[in-house]
Formats: C-alpha cells, structure tokens, sequence
C-alpha cells in the first residue's frame, strides 16, 4: 500500500464518483479506478458500492476513512516537519554564555528568535568563556556567547563580533573613587585589585594588564575568581577593587560601578561556534543575530 493509494480513496470518498477524482487530481480516470482496485485486493474488502457511475462508501470504507485521513495527515505532517527542520525552522539550539559577559542586547534577541521559530527548543548552559571553546569542539553547545580567542581554538571554531562593552570599576562605596564620574586608570595604580582567573576568562584578564602595562604600573593582585560574580562578592568582602564589563552592574546594589575613560577600556563579546558542528537551526540563529545586528546600525 502507498500513500498513493490513500489519497485517491480519499478524493474518490470526498468527491462521490471518479470522474470529479480524475479531474481535480489531473489524471486519467482508469488510473484512479486501477488504483482503488488494488487498494480492495490488498485489503480484502469493497470499499465502495458502485450504483450508476457513483462510488459510495460501503460500511468497510467508512470504517476505513478514517485511518486513512489520520495516516495522510500525519505523513504530510512529516513531510512539513522535515522541510521546516532543513529551513532551520524547527529543531533544538543549546547555547552558552556566562554571568556578566551575556551582553544587554543578547536575552531580547534570543527572545525575538524564540518568537519567530517557536518549535526550535532553546538551552541555556552558563559557563566560563575558556569552558565554551571545548564544549563547542565536543558538541555539547551549539553556539557560545563569549570573549574572543585566539591559538589553537582559532584554528576550529569560528567566531563574529557580537556588541562591544564598556570596561567599570567595581569599588566599595566609600572607596576614594566611588563618586566620579570616570576614572583614568592610572588613578588606581596604588589600589589593590581581585580579579578574573586567567585559567577560565583569559581575554578580560589580559585586556585589564594591558590597560595598566600602558599606564606605566603593574597591579598587584590579591585574589581571583573563576567568575564574574565571584569577583564582585570579594570587592564585597573588602578583598580589593575590580574591573568589569559594563553587564555586571546588575550583579551588586552595594558597590560602585564607574566608567574608565581610557580609549582602550573596552571589551568584545562574540558568538561563537564550530563549522564542523552547522546545523540548519545554526544558521537560522546566526542570520537572526546578523539581521539583528544590521537593524541597530
């Protein structure tokens, strides 16, 4: 049995005769008429009554009528499903991305993605920028929202320039500072900092030594954190002061946060993914991202 079969029963059911079928379906009416023919042989059962050139459901047909509608409905079904699926209009996208570095823009845009692709099921895995290259490499995120990179990571995955941030000073409220406006780097030369674990977030670590290498001082460091948050609980416990990505504002109402004014004190997110890893939701979201990214311009 094709679906063949199933859909000339069903315009021969709807339509009463086979002439009206042969019409509407542009074929001949013996095809439909060997085709239905067929269909009661393999079945074992008379589908039709044929009084005077009409072709009325016998009781077996009607019985029959209604499978066979549920089995085209669901094979065209499948056959929507899987076009969507190759559109990247359906399927599943698992994304990483990390406290303080997810960017402003980036929740209202996977939000709008949402929207407009309802049957793509969406993952938030929060994770250190280092963390997401390997788990890009290994397939366990399907894009990263993240720091840029560079050596052996480079070389397999790819990345595009998502939003640029902002570099703040974290500050304990009654620290010398906390009341300006902007702050020159400089002017935290003899200031004790926390900050970033090189190991798990290399790109703010090292834009923060570059920044004070070009102010002529190195900074001493009395802590660090594997994550954002973590750095802003140890400016908290008095452990020192922090410099940050504008995102982590919104991770402490008891510290300051003040704009560095230095041309340089700024950061890149990223998206980033794995070439060999594309699947068409993939591209979906990153042309979703572009077009985005195109609109603010």
């Amino acid at each position: 049995m094709e679906l063949r079969h199933l859909r000339y029963f069903l315009s021969v059911a709807e339509n009463g005769g086979i002439g009206v079928s042969a019409r509407r379906l542009h074929i001949s009416p013996s095809a439909i008429s060997e085709t239905i023919r067929d269909l009661e042989e393999e079945l074992g059962v008379n589908l039709f009554e044929r009084k005077n050139r009409r072709m009325l459901l016998s009781d077996a047909g009607t019985s029959f009528l209604q499978d066979a509608r549920a089995t085209l409905a669901l094979a065209d079904k499948a056959v929507d499903n899987v076009r969507r699926f190759n559109l990247g209009e359906s399927g599943t996208l698992t994304i990483g991305f990390f406290a303080g570095g997810f960017g402003s823009f980036a929740p209202k845009l996977i939000g709008r993605f949402r929207r407009k692709f309802k049957d793509v099921k969406i993952s938030l895995i929060e994770m250190v920028p280092s963390l997401q290259m390997k788990a890009l490499q290994a397939g366990t995120i399907d894009i990263g929202f993240t720091r840029p990179f560079s050596g052996p990571h480079s070389l397999s995955l790819r990345s595009e320039h998502f939003q640029t941030e902002r570099l703040y000073a974290v500050l304990p409220r009654k620290h010398r500072l906390a009341q300006k406006k902007e702050i020159h780097i400089k002017e935290l030369a003899n200031d004790v900092f926390v900050l970033n674990d090189r190991r798990y977030s290399p790109a703010i670590f090292d834009r923060i030594i570059e920044l004070c290498a070009k102010a002529r001082f190195s900074p001493t460091i009395a802590a660090t954190s594997s994550v954002a948050s973590g750095v802003v609980a140890l400016v908290e416990a008095g452990e020192g002061i922090a410099i940050l990505s504008e995102a982590v504002r919104t991770l402490s109402s008891s510290l300051s946060f003040v704009p560095i004014s230095d041309s340089a004190a700024k950061i890149d997110i990223v998206v980033a993914w794995s070439p060999q890893r594309e699947t068409a939701v993939l591209r979906s979201f990153l042309e979703h991202i572009r077009s985005s990214r195109r609109a603010k311009q």
